[in-house]
């Protein structure tokens, strides 16, 4: 969660914030740091880069979680979380990463460690994540599903 808010503060953004107030955000900030405003000059480039690089990542994710992404995205997350088994998981600091065997992977954030040692320790974790941990935290997909044709 924590990470959320810093991205948000990064950009100046609160969390009532939707895709076109993100993007015009985004677009600003970038327009002031672009590296192709210090071309003559060697250290504000660095900085300016340095800058460019958090402000991409910052957006790119909060794209990603954003309700009106999530809500585009929600007939794949459903079918994914309900006919494709886990393949594999881990958690680190309070985000719970779940692989699917579809091949699409979803992180889930302000997952406590108390939480993910139930998920762990449950006779089926595929069970106890569909009562526990899909309904509960909020969520990004991070590893695009590739559709048979």
């Amino acid at each position: 969660m924590k990470k959320i808010a810093d991205y948000r503060a990064l950009l100046n953004v609160d969390k009532t914030a939707d895709l076109s107030a993100l993007k015009a955000c985004y677009r600003q900030i970038m327009k002031e740091c672009h590296p192709d405003k210090f071309v003559n000059n060697e250290e504000g480039l660095k900085e300016a880069e340095e800058k460019s690089k958090m402000m991409i990542e910052a957006y790119h994710f909060l794209v990603s979680i954003c309700p009106e992404t999530l809500e585009k995205q929600l007939p794949i997350y459903k079918n994914t979380i309900e006919t494709s088994a886990i393949n594999d998981f881990d958690w680190k600091g309070s985000i719970m990463t779940i692989t699917f065997l579809d091949g699409s992977q979803y992180e889930y954030f302000g997952v406590p460690r108390n939480e993910y040692v139930k998920f762990v320790n449950a006779d089926s974790p595929g069970r106890f994540a569909k009562r526990h941990i899909y309904p509960k935290y909020s969520y990004r997909n991070v590893l695009k599903t590739t559709e048979a044709v």
